[in-house]
Parts: C-alpha cells; structure tokens; sequence
C-alpha cells in the first residue's frame, strides 16, 4: 500500500459512515469483518440488520431495544464488540455496559473489542485499556459488569449488551432493565443475544413477549451465516442438504461448510435443530415433547353440535384458568378458548366464565376443577366450589395424581401409533405456551414438573379435563 493510500484509508477512518451500504463497507475495511447481508430462511433477518439497527437506533424511531437470536458461531457476540466499538468511535459521552451469564463471556465481548481497537484505533482510547474498561477521547466509555445485584443497581448507562442471556440470573435481568437511560442525544437501549437452549428459558420467555413489547428480534441461522457453496460441491452428497435444500448456494457468510458439516454429525439431531438451526430449543427437561404447534396449533371454533366442557384451575396470586373444550364422537378434543386472570374473586372470574362460554349455562356439559377447590379459603373462609356454585356454575371434581392427568396429555399429543386427537386454538396462548414450556427441574431427579406459577396453572386446568373425561364419557366424579 502507498503512502498517499494509506493517508486516505487513515482519513477514512474518521469518516462516519452514513448509509447502511457504507457502514458495511467501514467494519470491512477496518475490522476485516464481511457482515453477512443475506436472508435465506423465512421470517429470518442477517446480521447486517442487526448491526444497522444498532448503530442506526439513537436517530432511528424504533428505538435501540432489540433481541438477536443466533447460531451457535453465528457471530452475535463479536458482531456485538463491533457494534461497542462504533458507539465508542462516533456517539460521544455514551455510556456501555457489557454483561454476560458468566464474567468470562463478558470478557470475552470485551476481548473482541480489544483486538479491534488494535487495529488502529489506538489514537481514539484516553490512557490504556484496562482489563474491563477503556475509555474513548470523545469521553465514551466502555466496562463489562459482573452478575451481581451490586454491579447492576444504581448504575445509569445509555446502553447495556446482554450476552447469552438463557446463563442470566433472572432476579440480575429483572434489575438491570432499570439500567439503560437517554441522554446527550442517544437512546437508552438494552440489546439482547443469545442461543435458545430451553422452552421454559429466559430467552423463550422474551423472544415470546417481544411482539406485545414491540421489540425488534432478528434472528439468523447458520445459513445466514455459512459460505457460499461452490458449485463442484455435490448437493445430492452433502449431508447437510435435508436441511439446506440448496439455500448454501445462495449464502455469502463465513462459517465453512466442512465445519458445519462435521459439528452436525458429532451433535445430536436436537442439539441440531436447537444450536444450528435455531428451529426450537433442546426438549430434554420438557414435560411434553410431543406438543408440537405446527401440528397441535389449529383453527378451531365452538360447534353448537358438540358437548361443551370446562376446566378450571383456581388461583388469585396465582392465575385463574379456565378452559373451553369440545369433543366429538371420535374421541377428538378441541380446546377452543381461554380465560387467565390473577388477581380477581371467584365471584367476578365466574362472572367472565359465564359471559365468555358460548352457549346457555344448561347446555354445558360439564365443568371440572381443581380438588383443592372443595377446601376452604383463606381468602372468603368458603369453597370455592360452593361460590361459584352461588353464582351458578356446577364444577365437579375427581381426585387423581398429577402424573396420571400428564400421561394423559401425553397420550392425546401422541398415542403410542403415533396419532394425534388434541387440536388447540391460536388464541389460547397461554396453554400453547404451558404445553411448550412446561418442564421438569434441570437438576436433581424428581418425577413432578416444576410448579412455577406461570406454566403449571393451564396444565393443571387441562389434566382437571382428562382426569374427569374418558373415551366421550364423564367419570365418576363428586360434586357440590
């Protein structure tokens, strides 16, 4: 290189690229990175729409919150370290936090940070970098932050990177979104990376309220990320092409393709799916594998030529669940509709259970509960069996152990055939979820799932229905 082209690249350097097109260009010119800019699978983003959104967020009118949900190698946490570095470059006096679910995956953002600053950038850090912190002339800052209650609370930053967030302590997450604050011009942002390694993770649970939070999600896989297939490679050879269907050919990342070929054979399927694909997380500790929402997930409406059934699951800390379940002469279930409120008396949840059932309360065919039910409260000092009787709602009830009601779930998700006689409406959501979530502990060996207060209720109301109903027929069972 010549002098006079070494000049212009250094002058380069303190040019703010303006345009996502010269933002490319900048991380590839001074960080030697090519951001994959390539969409392959459906609803998928690249990482280039990450980066863009993150550098863009304190002029863009989605604000800077985001989720990025990624492969495992996908680049997200580099990909992260440059996004730092940028803010330290061009958005002077900002403030970042990097935490991680270990202090050493936070240095190890931060040690991404490090190289990149060496490759340069020297001129534009105040002193040395220190071992968790730097700081930039501009008076941007840098500092990664252990988990700790003590490293979060009382701490004011602009923006705060979540690395590996499934690691998190919850209580640490729940206090650090009171980190983030706007200021000198930039928006304060929490933006989140990680795998999806559980259906009942944090990250499940975020990626799940992203859309009612109207946080933006991009989430890649490794064909995003893979390089380009060339064309003396053959398709109908490669292992991978089950998954790929030729969409290698259309890539332009950076993982190779022998590397992805050999970690999915040393993998399990699941492991995958769940690392690689980013289809679904690992089903090990889920209490109902066999749920699956492609096939489970149906349109379903209330058909007046059916029996009509309700389950319900009292709570008023936690929820009250009730459930509307139809079956027919073929021993199909269609679970039609919802109803989850905390908070609320038996009286006003018996009063929305009647204005929401779609037919005359004669017409019911059945009602069943929870056995606790029949107990007093310390809530009225009555039953709430015998006040939602007061209100006009007859529930019965039939005592069974909770492994039993499981089982029978299980059965209806997936008979030992391989059959399938559970369909349940897109509106329950909170079930879709339970079914999905629901789990067992992930250490220690117990056969009971994990009562969690959140996933255990709609599957409590569920098993209330099968313990309660067989082959189209209501068993035994006693009522108030």
């Amino acid at each position: 290189m010549s002098a006079d082209t070494s000049d212009q690249k250094e002058r380069l350097r303190l040019f703010r690229p303006k345009t996502r097109d010269q933002l490319a260009r900048y991380v590839r010119c001074f960080f030697n990175i090519k951001t994959p800019d390539r969409r392959l699978c459906v609803g998928h983003a690249s990482p280039m729409d990450y980066l863009w959104h993150s550098y863009n967020a304190d002029v863009s009118a989605s604000g800077g919150d985001c989720i990025v949900w990624a492969n495992r190698g996908g680049g997200k946490t580099q990909l992260a370290a440059v996004a730092t570095l940028l803010e330290g470059l061009f958005k002077p006096r900002c403030q970042i936090g990097l935490l991680a679910g270990s202090l050493d995956q936070a240095h190890r953002m931060y040690g991404y940070l490090e190289a990149f600053a060496a490759m340069g950038f020297e001129p534009f850090i105040d002193g040395k970098i220190k071992a968790n912190a730097c700081r930039f002339i501009n008076g941007a800052r840098v500092e990664t932050l252990p988990q700790s209650a003590a490293a979060v609370r009382g701490r004011h930053i602009h923006k705060l990177r979540c690395d590996e967030i499934e690691l998190f302590d919850r209580d640490i997450f729940d206090a650090a979104q009171f980190v983030t604050r706007s200021g000198d011009g930039l928006v304060g942002a929490i933006e989140i990376f990680s795998t999806m390694h559980r259906p009942y993770g944090l990250m499940q649970r975020l990626i799940d309220n992203a859309a009612v939070t109207e946080t933006p999600t991009f989430c890649w896989c490794v064909w995003e990320v893979i390089e380009k297939c060339p064309p003396e490679r053959s398709c109908s050879r490669c292992p991978l092409w089950t998954d790929c269907g030729g969409k290698a050919r259309q890539a332009d990342g950076f993982l190779a393709i022998d590397d992805c070929i050999r970690q999915m054979r040393r993998s399990s399927r699941a492991g995958f799916e769940a690392e690689m694909l980013c289809l679904r997380p690992h089903l090990d500790n889920a209490v109902f594998a066999e749920f699956d929402p492609s096939r489970h997930v149906v349109e379903v409406a209330y058909r007046a030529d059916l029996p009509l059934y309700r389950a319900m699951d009292f709570g008023f800390v936690n929820p009250f669940v009730c459930l509307w379940i139809q079956t027919d002469s073929d021993g199909c279930i269609f679970v039609i509709d919802e109803y989850v409120q905390r908070g609320k008396i038996v009286a006003e949840n018996a009063a929305a259970v009647r204005r929401r059932t779609p037919c005359e309360e004669s017409a019911v065919a059945g009602t069943f509960c929870d056995p606790a039910g029949s107990g007093r409260s310390d809530l009225t000092g009555g039953s709430a069996i015998r006040e939602l009787a007061a209100c006009g709602i007859t529930a019965t009830y039939r005592k069974s152990a909770i492994l039993d009601g499981i089982e029978k779930i299980r059965a209806a998700l997936r008979s030992g055939d391989g059959q399938s006689r559970i369909v349940i409406a897109p509106q329950c959501k909170h079930l879709i979820a339970a079914l999905r979530c629901y789990h067992y502990p992930d250490t220690g060996i117990s056969e009971l799932p994990v009562k969690d207060g959140l996933y255990d209720h709609p599957i409590d109301a569920l098993r209330y229905f099968f313990v309660n109903y067989s082959a189209g027929q209501v068993s035994a069972r006693r009522g108030y």
